[in-house]
């Protein structure tokens, strides 16, 4: 069901995340494929449908929040983005890749995972499935460009 990216992937995966651009940014192909490059940990679902991406704390990347997280820890994985297809939602699926970058992490020596979730506007499915998931709030931020406030998630891994 979790398998690596493969070059196939990135026209689907391309558009599941522009579908969600409101949660997740909106992604050019170019900008979208140098994002998959930077990233450290990249594991696609349900062939296809559903994407997690992740950013070690030496990844060349400058992502804002990225940063933030870099500003204040020395070693994590950040989630940059995960989405799953709205009918294959409820069925496990982010569960699994958290999972899997959880046992990646713990295997890296990573201790600590890392994300931003939309407070404004609203993403409290998302809000629910992260404290479930164990992270906790570590901070919060308002982008003054757009206006939207993002909460700063962490769950420390036994590393």
């Amino acid at each position: 069901m979790i398998r690596a990216l493969r070059p196939e992937d990135l026209p689907p995966l391309l558009a599941l995340n522009n579908a969600h651009a409101t949660e997740l940014s909106w992604q050019d192909p170019g900008a979208f494929g140098r994002l998959l490059h930077a990233a450290s940990f990249v594991r696609v679902a349900c062939d296809g449908e559903a994407l997690l991406v992740a950013m070690g704390e030496h990844a060349a990347y400058q992502g804002l929040h990225f940063r933030w997280f870099k500003a204040r820890y020395d070693r994590f994985l950040y989630i940059d983005r995960v989405v799953v297809a709205l009918d294959r939602r409820g069925r496990g699926v982010a569960g699994a890749l958290y999972a899997a970058l959880a046992a990646h992490a713990e295997a890296q020596g990573c201790p600590r995972l890392c994300c931003e979730v939309n407070t404004r506007p609203p993403n409290p499915a998302s809000m629910r499935f992260h404290a479930a998931q164990g992270f906790e709030n570590a901070g919060s931020s308002v982008m003054s460009d757009s206006g939207k406030t993002v909460a700063y998630l962490v769950r420390e891994t036994p590393a």
